[in-house]
């Protein structure tokens, strides 16, 4: 039986890895910081390792590290905006961190969950494909996600892949859906480009069964990347309808010039950057791009090399998301 250690355990992606992992019969080693989420860990009959990656692992730490088969780096901070040095911290020396603790162990396999964020720009992008030339990072996420894989894909001596997923959705998420909903109680959301705006999200679901794939691919998989997604790139209108006519929220949307959103995007960041802490601005221009562009990714790759296909569409996957909700 591999042990898998998975980082970032106590979150939504990395929650639902660990029960899945150990349904396959693997041994997994849980991995988070929160206090209360690792004790929840702990009663699921989990081991668990709770530290702060920006910080050298423990000794006894490293012990438990170096004797797992494999690792699942879920661990990040993500976000639209923040401190620069924050998202170093979490994605960068974090990452660095845990590729130095592998050094002489019998990790043999190292999966680093990415972000397609890497390839945003204020364009329409359909059917990117990984050997996409990047552009410059639209924030501090994208950008320390982009020097994490450089990092992963760097390291000898371990087997390493990195996974790009798109858009992770299902029950239990707190960013993607809830986010949406929000801002749909809040007031009219922005229809740009009179709604051209389409983007592929993909069920948690799905992204685990990416996982499994790229935990069993053979050796010579090492250092390469792969796109991940549902592979339909839906308009952003269906996205927010469906959701919200699940949710009982009659959305709302007024027409905006992309200029407009961009302009004031820039001055919520500016008053942001000046703020303590610099707390996350009502409107982004990562969110203003989202709500303008056409997004999608290329799963090719992963289905000819990792055998991987996504087996949930977006109406599935909502209906199996928001019947858990009612039922919780």
């Amino acid at each position: 039986m591999q042990s898998v250690l998975v980082t970032g355990a106590t979150g939504f992606l990395g929650g639902r890895l660990c029960a899945t992992l150990r349904a396959h019969g693997y041994d997994v080693i849980a991995h988070g910081r929160a206090r209360s989420g690792c004790s929840a860990l702990q009663d699921q009959g989990f081991q668990v390792i709770r530290h702060d990656l920006t910080g050298p692992l423990t000794s006894e730490a490293g012990r438990t590290l170096r004797a797992c088969g494999a690792i699942v780096h879920c661990a990040a901070l993500s976000a639209p905006f923040g401190r620069r040095q924050d998202f170093v911290d979490a994605n960068v020396t974090a990452t660095r961190h845990l590729l130095a603790a592998c050094a002489g162990s019998d990790v043999e396999r190292f999966v680093c969950i990415s972000s397609p964020s890497v390839y945003f720009s204020f364009r329409d992008q359909l059917d990117v494909t990984e050997s996409a030339v990047l552009p410059r990072p639209v924030n501090a996420y994208a950008e320390t996600k982009r020097m994490a894989e450089k990092l992963v894909l760097g390291t000898s001596g371990i087997s390493t892949i990195c996974l790009r997923p798109r858009g992770i959705y299902g029950h239990g998420d707190t960013a993607l859906l809830p986010r949406l909903l929000s801002a749909a109680r809040r007031g009219a959301l922005p229809l740009m480009r009179q709604g051209r705006a389409r983007i592929d999200l993909t069920h948690v679901d799905d992204v685990i069964a990416a996982i499994l794939a790229a935990l069993q691919a053979p050796a010579e998989v090492s250092g390469e990347i792969f796109n991940i997604s549902g592979g339909e790139a839906l308009p952003l209108t269906h996205i927010v309808g469906q959701a919200c006519a699940r949710a009982h929220v009659e959305p709302a949307w007024k027409p905006v010039p992309v200029s407009a959103a961009l302009g004031a995007a820039w001055a919520f960041e500016a008053i942001a950057k000046c703020m303590p802490h610099r707390p996350e601005p009502r409107i982004t221009r990562y969110a203003v791009g989202l709500f303008a562009y056409e997004q999608s990714l290329s799963i090719a790759k992963a289905g000819r090399i990792l055998k991987w296909s996504p087996q949930i569409s977006f109406e599935q996957g909502l209906d199996e998301t928001f019947a858990e909700f009612r039922g919780s």
